[in-house]
């Protein structure tokens, strides 16, 4: 079987709630879903997700090639692109035809990814997280309760503009969890919105008053001095890699002994999780991917001995997407289907645009009179 072209769709996720981050909020709740449809000679159709705007630029290593073969044209994609640079939607596109070869793999020989890729078990413990900067505290408390009513016992909260909120959001998550763990996880993801001496200050504030699990990217992702100072002065370990597009960005995070929890966008493809995930076995560090529409890496998750849980977003799909899985127990239970376990119906696909992902404010995008600032506006200043 041999691949034979490509097509290229896009659909919506209604998440039903303003969705979003300390960086920006997409208020109507309906973000951009980019479907790749992988076409072979043999009737099989492979099924990738997430931005691939530049899959022209890597298809010709793709072209004529037996889907079973996938690791060996990974490495192909990213050689053709090696002199013009492999970053950002050129590595997206990378990843989603990544997918859509797993997909094709485990068709071939018709069976679930899961089990392709050598799991014992279809079942991933996961943590719930709502996107969740956006809501009203009576938002914020009603959605945490849902997911603990679908047996969850960690969570992560959205914050970095305002340590006080963050403080109480942590507690309400911590009682509501509760009910299912007498010690539930709590993480704070901050989105890169602090320096060092911020997060070492603000830490220790919030560490003073809870027991935090982790702290995810508490600085600029490429600072690793920085994300190892935080590490030493806190008792949280400290969670990042999600926007690091290859080992090579890795490297310097590994040597300053930068990350106590590693991490991958799910958006980046199964290879590269593969890849980053034994990277960090063989350093005995623990590694969590980071959720996406219909969860795709959560089959390659079930097959890595470190990892520590999957962020799990949401339990509905993007419209005209089947996917054979369910959000229950506290994680993820993949099904039977074979591949990657999603169908797309074309006819019930919604490309009606939403106010995407680009960030418009946000603590890196001050203005230029703002002037000298220790903290993002709204952090409380000890």
């Amino acid at each position: 079987m041999k691949v034979t072209g490509y097509r290229s769709l896009v659909t919506t996720h209604d998440w039903g709630r303003p969705v979003g981050d300390v960086n920006g909020i997409i208020q109507d709740g309906i973000t951009e879903v980019p479907v790749l449809l992988l076409e072979t000679d043999g009737g099989l159709t492979g099924v990738g997700l997430g931005q691939h705007a530049d899959v022209a630029r890597v298809f010709r290593a793709v072209e004529g090639k037996d889907p079973r073969a996938v690791t060996a044209i990974y490495d192909a994609m990213l050689s053709q692109v090696f002199k013009s640079g492999h970053a950002g939607a050129t590595f997206g596109a990378i990843a989603a035809v990544d997918m859509a070869l797993w997909d094709l793999k485990a068709k071939m020989a018709d069976e679930p990814l899961w089990r392709t890729l050598g799991a014992l078990d279809r079942f991933i413990t996961g943590y719930a997280s709502g996107l969740c900067h956006g809501l009203s505290d009576d938002e914020f408390a009603a959605h945490y309760q849902s997911w603990g009513d679908r047996g969850f016992s960690s969570a992560k909260v959205k914050g970095g503009a305002n340590l006080t909120r963050d403080i109480e959001r942590l507690k309400t998550v911590r009682d509501i969890m509760s009910k299912n763990s007498a010690h539930p996880g709590l993480m704070l993801d901050v989105n890169e919105a602090w320096n060092a001496k911020q997060a070492i200050r603000h830490l220790h504030e919030i560490e003073m008053q809870l027991d935090l699990t982790w702290i995810e990217e508490p600085v600029r992702r490429w600072d690793a001095a920085g994300l190892a100072n935080v590490s030493k002065a806190c008792r949280a370990a400290v969670a990042s890699g999600e926007n690091l597009t290859g080992l090579d960005q890795y490297a310097p995070l590994f040597e300053a002994g930068a990350l106590d929890v590693v991490q991958t966008g799910s958006v980046w493809g199964i290879t590269h999780f593969l890849r980053v995930a034994l990277a960090a076995h063989s350093r005995n560090l623990p590694i969590s991917p980071v959720g996406y529409d219909a969860n795709p890496v959560a089959h390659a998750a079930a097959a890595i001995p470190n990892l520590i849980g999957i962020e799990v977003q949401d339990w509905k799909w993007p419209a005209g997407l089947s996917v054979d899985q369910s959000v229950e127990s506290g994680g993820i239970r993949l099904g039977d289907r074979p591949g990657l376990g999603i169908e797309v119906n074309e006819a019930e696909l919604e490309p009606k645009a939403g106010d995407g992902w680009a960030a418009t404010e946000g603590p890196h995008c001050r203005p230029p009179q703002a002037g000298l600032q220790l903290a993002p506006t709204g952090h409380i200043q000890k």
